[in-house]
């Protein structure tokens, strides 16, 4: 029974793996795509691979997922707890895809793990300075993102300001096929160590290991998921990205792609869970404020903050609900 369990969640968290990846997608292909730097599907193959192999090269932030919100080892229930969790993310993951939001799959998935925990051990098993730096990182990063963003094409701004504007358009555009790569790499190297870290929570926590290590077979079916995620890939969410913010012109995309893309490895390097959709919607709203303040789509933005500070209250509650459904129906 207990391996039955188990194998239901490691359905459920490579089927979560999935989602994120065509939900994904669209952050780190959309400039590219909108720019035509990329076809569509010559885009949507190499987000695939690139993810792919940024998800079989690092495992830090997994470690983080496993052990920051909770530690499996003191649950009971901890097997229990991940399947109400898992539910959960899935959930926000495909309705906020089905409304074309670019949501975060992360704030989803701590949010839903959270509640879990709440409603399966109460808030004393939350593990409160693990958590802290969790949301600290999940809060900071779009702030630094826009920053960056902004500085990037300021400086670009700068150095090309007598350029002829087609030559530019025509380099960078070029450009944007190394970005778009770099940009999809990162989205692996974070996105898809969270299935792992959730796979080996459970694991843990039903005692077939006593370490937060990642099993290669989990890295493997992970980073696999991620990969088969990205190649169905997630049109509305790529019209909203790339065509609602702002008008992205070549230079644009480039300086956006570049930006996220170094927050999100800063954060991975240093094994701290960041939303790739944060980073890079903050990104682009920084570059589009560089280009022209009055040229952002201020009020698509705005919905789509909105979805950022619904996503972890929302989810804390929806997981709490489904853990208690689940206890007991079934247990």
């Amino acid at each position: 029974m207990e391996l039955v369990v188990l194998a239901v969640v490691v359905f459920l968290a490579l089927s979560f793996d999935f989602i994120n990846g065509f939900h994904d997608t669209a952050n780190a292909i959309a400039a590219s795509v909108s720019t035509r730097a990329l076809k569509p599907r010559v885009a949507i193959v190499m987000a695939a691979v690139m993810n792919f192999v940024g998800a079989m090269t690092f495992t830090g932030v997994a470690k983080t997922i496993g052990s920051g919100v909770a530690n499996p080892a003191d649950l009971t229930n901890g097997v229990e707890i991940v399947i109400a969790a898992l539910i959960s993310a899935i959930a926000w993951n495909l309705i906020t895809w089905w409304f074309g939001i670019p949501s975060s799959s992360s704030h989803a998935l701590i949010g839903s793990l959270a509640g879990a925990v709440i409603a399966g051990a109460g808030t004393g098993a939350i593990n409160a300075s693990g958590m802290v730096d969790i949301v600290k990182a999940l809060i900071l990063s779009p702030l630094i993102a826009f920053a960056v963003g902004y500085t990037f094409m300021i400086i670009l701004k700068y150095i090309f300001a007598k350029s002829s504007p087609h030559r530019v358009n025509k380099g960078f555009r070029t450009g944007q096929m190394i970005t778009a790569a770099f940009q999809s790499f990162s989205h692996g190297t974070n996105d898809a160590q969270k299935a792992m870290g959730i796979i080996t929570f459970a694991l843990v926590a039903a005692e077939v290991q006593d370490t937060m290590d990642v099993p290669f077979w989990v890295k493997l079916a992970a980073a696999l998921a991620m990969a088969l995620g990205t190649s169905v890939g997630g049109w509305k969410i790529i019209k909203t990205m790339g065509t609602k913010i702002f008008k992205i012109e070549p230079i644009n995309g480039f300086a956006a792609d570049i930006g996220s893309a170094m927050v999100i490895m800063t954060a991975t390097l240093i094994h701290l869970p960041v939303s790739t959709t944060h980073v890079i919607t903050s990104s682009l709203l920084g570059v589009g404020s560089a280009k022209r303040f009055s040229s952002v789509n201020w009020g698509v933005a705005g919905r789509i903050i909105v979805a950022w500070f619904i996503t972890i209250p929302f989810t804390v509650i929806m997981a709490y609900i489904v853990f208690w459904v689940i206890d007991n129906v079934f247990y």
